[in-house]
């Protein structure tokens, strides 16, 4: 024998939750307009409607508690929530190791800005950095990519963008077109690395400039750059040069 099993469609909400309430509601209902109730009987069906109520204002009370601690567990949640997507978004645009932006974000970012406004970019590599890891280790070779990039964000201020490119290699977009204002920054910024960005060895860096009118394109801007880069590193190393 199998158990029959009642389904319920959007017209029959199923059974009532307030059903003995509902019944004792009706029986005084009924008692209030009979003409021959005694006073025993109104009596009783009081003290019905007051148990009745007196239960509903608990669970009435018990569901709004409830309903409270659901409400501020809910929004807790959301604010983790929140806290994670920041976090999310922050480690997909930033360089876990220096805390600017990573090679996509500065292409992104200083693509949009090279064509909507232009602007001066900036390509600079530690000198000698390979020594630096294999005489003295990774984690020092770590500890200056940080001290670089502490000089890079104390000089340079938004709407200017920093990022890291490669292993010892970083990227400013300076929003300046001006060829004076573009060689004294970067200039600035070769001398704080050299003065401060201390290691266990000097720690030097060399530069490459390219000034770049508004609709240039990251790649062209950058390759610019990246030829006075080398050309910078082939005249000595810790110089600026400006391409061409």
């Amino acid at each position: 024998m199998t158990a029959s099993v009642r389904r319920y469609s959007p017209a029959d909400p199923g059974p009532d939750l307030f059903e003995q309430e509902a019944g004792v509601l009706q029986a005084a209902r009924a008692l209030y307009v009979a003409d021959d109730a005694d006073a025993e009987r109104y009596r009783a069906a009081l003290g019905d409607l007051t148990l009745h109520f007196e239960r509903l204002m608990r669970e009435t009370r018990r569901l709004i508690a409830r309903s409270d601690r659901a409400e501020r567990e809910m929004n807790a949640l959301n604010q983790q929530l929140q806290t994670l997507t920041q976090q999310l978004e922050y480690r997909a645009t930033h360089d876990a190791l220096t805390g600017v932006l990573n090679r996509g974000a500065v292409i992104d970012q200083a693509g949009q800005a090279l064509r909507r406004n232009g602007g001066a970019m900036i390509v600079l590599d530690i000198d000698h950095f390979k020594r630096i890891n294999d005489e003295f280790g990774h984690p020092a070779g770590d500890r200056v990519i940080q001290a670089i990039a502490r000089c890079l964000q104390e000089l340079v201020q938004a709407p200017a963008i920093v990022g890291r490119v490669g292993g010892e290699e970083f990227t400013v977009l300076l929003p300046t077109l001006a060829r004076d204002e573009a060689l004294t920054m970067t200039e600035r910024l070769r001398q704080r690395i050299a003065q401060e960005a201390t290691g266990p060895a000097p720690v030097t860096a060399s530069f490459g400039l390219s000034l770049n009118p508004p609709g240039t394109e990251f790649e062209l801007a950058y390759g610019l750059a990246d030829a006075a880069l080398y050309r910078a590193k082939r005249g000595g190393r810790n110089q600026v040069v400006l391409a061409d």
